[in-house]
């Protein structure tokens, strides 16, 4: 017979984390195809392992090769996967792990942040004609003449599963974490954080983009490039999740679907910088070349208009990289100084109705000025508001706005 729906199921590290984890997403997995399901899985690595592995990097180099960190690193899916394979054949079962070579999973030459160019996917799909369950070492690819192993950076493994997911047409791609879906904020920091039952693509990637961890946000682009059918639900429960979806009319109704916090950023900011026409290029171009995404940029100039102030925010893990870079560019552009400012966090609202209604951004201005919350910088999109934030005042913005914008009632 058959099968009626393919299904793509993506594992976390902390849901693959011990052997017991591991049996049961295996018994999950087998559970699924006894009802008739094709059944592909994506592991990530061993939760820790990923950490331990960079620490003992970090013990060999005191700045380990990007290329062989990108060999070690993709190990320990590989680890998962045969070890989530094995259970499955313990459970009756025949599964076999796959490697992103050999899946097919084509990147870019950019180590340790690959970008997916296609995939292949042949073998994956021999593997389900078989009528056996494919075991996808996540967070990795190869480069296209098949050369390097890279990998796609943190988070990778859900772009493995969309990515596959979407090179398949799955009927449905389902994001196991030890979450049970999409929050309107961090449980943890907002008590009364209700989870939502359906989010939009643009809002999930917004919100992914801008601190929520549940999905990365590359993975968040994918699925909506494609339309993959997405769940985040609990590896933990049987909880039925949240679903990522297109937009419908209902979702306009909602000014603010959920806030989102990012304390993993500094801000730098270029002191006197001369107030030409391509100075900021000559600033970005260079942070560009090494890789470096840069986020916010405030430019603040003179009242003479002879010189300028120019702000920008990066992940912290490239904060390295980029004072370097601009420390460089801007001696040779005669600017006085570069300073950095690491305790800080972005604090954003999130939600399609914003299109249609006015009135959120005073709201949030006016909730953080009422709790003598100072902005350094602000930044927005049509279904977006972000703003810089001293990082001690992180949760407490994150609770009031909660409050005033209501996301504790259903919509």
């Amino acid at each position: 017979m058959l099968a009626k729906k393919l299904i793509v199921q993506k594992y976390g590290g902390t849901s693959v984390g011990t052997k017991d984890r591991i049996m049961a997403v295996a018994q999950r997995a087998v559970k699924t195809k006894r009802a008739n399901n094709a059944v592909v899985l994506v592991v990530s690595a061993m939760s820790g392992e990923t950490d331990r592995l960079i620490r003992l990097a970090g013990e060999m180099h005191e700045s380990p090769p990007e290329r062989e960190l990108d060999m070690l690193l993709s190990s320990g899916e590989r680890i998962s996967a045969a070890l989530t394979a094995m259970a499955i054949e313990a459970l009756g079962e025949k599964a076999v792990s796959l490697s992103g070579r050999q899946v097919g999973i084509i990147t870019d030459s950019m180590h340790t942040k690959a970008k997916i160019e296609h995939v292949h996917a042949g073998r994956v799909r021999q593997t389900i004609d078989e009528d056996m369950i494919a075991v996808i070492a996540g967070f990795q690819g190869v480069t296209e003449d098949m050369s390097e192993v890279t990998t796609l950076g943190r988070g990778g493994s859900d772009l493995t599963a969309v990515a596959v997911a979407a090179a398949l047409r799955a009927d449905l791609c389902e994001i196991y974490t030890d979450v049970d879906g999409v929050y309107t904020a961090d449980p943890n920091v907002v008590k009364n954080a209700r989870k939502l039952d359906k989010i939009s693509y643009d809002e999930m990637l917004e919100l992914a983009s801008l601190g929520a961890k549940v999905l990365q946000s590359r993975s968040v682009e994918f699925a909506s490039k494609y339309e993959v059918p997405l769940v985040v639900r609990s590896s933990f429960s049987e909880e039925p999740g949240t679903l990522v979806m297109k937009e419908d009319k209902d979702m306009e109704n909602v000014v603010v679907s959920g806030i989102a916090c990012d304390k993993n950023q500094v801000k730098l900011t270029a002191l006197g910088v001369p107030d030409k026409p391509g100075i900021a290029a000559k600033i970005f171009s260079a942070i560009a070349q090494r890789g470096i995404v840069v986020d916010m940029i405030v430019q603040n100039v003179s009242a003479d208009g002879s010189v300028a102030d120019i702000s920008f925010t990066v992940p912290k893990t490239d904060s390295k990289g980029a004072l370097e870079i601009t420390t460089s560019v801007a001696q040779t552009l005669g600017a006085k100084s570069v300073i950095v400012k690491d305790d800080i966090a972005k604090i954003s609202i999130v939600g399609v109705g914003m299109r249609t209604h006015s009135g959120a951004a005073a709201k949030m201005f006016q909730t953080l000025s009422d709790n003598n919350i100072n902005i350094m910088m602000i930044s927005t999109s049509e279904i977006k508001i972000s703003c810089v934030i001293e990082g001690k005042y992180s949760e407490l913005a994150q609770r009031e706005l909660h409050e005033v914008f209501a996301l504790e009632k259903a919509g």
